[in-house]
């Protein structure tokens, strides 16, 4: 463990929970030592990493970095240990292969404090690749208050990694459901937003990884943990009259569908892309310009299944 003594207790504790993740977690953990707000403490959960991670941790000297070791768990459990420990007013969870921005931490705790009523910062994020190179841009949400209705049509917070949040609000709601296998952040965030009010920072100050291993990228499990977390949501606190469910499925359904043919490209992936297309199309509402992004969609999907055949045709034909 590395030990933090600093005589009072930090205004922010930042939880990251950490399983094999030598190749990312020294720029993730960095990105947190170049915050422009520097009282935090870091609290990581080593969940039982069988590679270097552990070691490549405990080469980072800062005696804000606190860090304790348990078998594997999983995230939901990693993220509630990691809750217990906090000691902090605000709490904000990390992945271990994402980044934030420096002024990430300051710019959402500013939020907060020039609204006290406030319980939830979020702000924007942008997709990288293995290599740190852009992929592409996520949404341009700007809500503030009750999210509740906006946040079950779309999971616009985009990831775990994104608000900053009010511990007290977190303790209330005994933290992450350890029972889900994916979607731990939406349903934690829609709880979150059928008590409390939200609050957005408009700029993009989470880099969110896609990798061939990440958890984003098993679609299936994707599917059957947000279809449950609607369900849950519903029983929590059903929406307005005149929400339309149609309208959430649609949402996710063109959600699963990107990502399918979000890089790194591949026929395993594209293979449900097919499926999540077909349900997207039965719940959206058709207008031409949702035609037109449905067909290139369909396109990407035809390319993706049959490029990579005339490829090692065109490789065979030509040693």
């Amino acid at each position: 463990m590395i030990e933090n003594y600093q005589g009072r207790e930090p205004k922010i504790s930042v939880v990251i929970p950490a399983y094999n993740c030598e190749k990312t977690i020294t720029k993730t953990v960095e990105s947190v030592i170049n915050q422009t707000f520097t009282d935090w403490e870091l609290i990581i959960i080593n969940d039982g990493s069988e590679d270097s991670t552990l070691k490549i941790i405990s080469q980072i000297h800062d005696s804000r970095i606190k860090v304790f070791s348990f078998e594997n768990a999983g995230g939901n459990v990693s993220r509630n240990r990691g809750l217990k420990y906090a000691v902090g007013e605000f709490v904000s969870f990390l992945d271990a292969d994402d980044i934030w921005t420096a002024d990430k931490l300051a710019s959402q705790l500013k939020a907060l404090e020039e609204n006290p009523q406030i319980a939830v910062a979020y702000s924007w994020t942008d997709y990288i690749d293995e290599n740190d190179e852009f992929l592409g841009s996520g949404g341009r949400i700007t809500v503030k208050g009750d999210v509740y209705d906006k946040l079950l049509a779309t999971n616009f917070l985009e990831n775990g990694s994104n608000p900053l949040i009010k511990r007290e609000s977190l303790i209330s709601l005994a933290g992450f459901d350890e029972s889900l296998t994916a979607a731990q952040d939406w349903d934690m965030w829609l709880r979150l937003a059928a008590k409390f009010e939200f609050v957005c920072v408009p700029s993009v100050q989470i880099l969110y990884r896609i990798s061939k291993n990440s958890v984003s990228t098993n679609l299936d499990r994707q599917e059957k943990s947000c279809l449950l977390v609607i369900d849950k949501a519903y029983q929590f606190r059903p929406p307005k009259q005149n929400f339309n469910l149609n309208s959430s499925l649609a949402n996710l359904y063109k959600y699963l569908t990107c990502k399918a043919l979000q890089k790194p490209l591949s026929r395993q992936k594209a293979l449900p892309g097919i499926r999540f297309l077909y349900h997207y199309m039965m719940y959206e509402s058709l207008t031409m310009n949702r035609i037109i992004f449905i067909a290139k969609l369909a396109s990407k999907i035809l390319i993706i299944m049959i490029y990579p055949p005339l490829l090692n045709r065109n490789y065979r034909k030509h040693p």
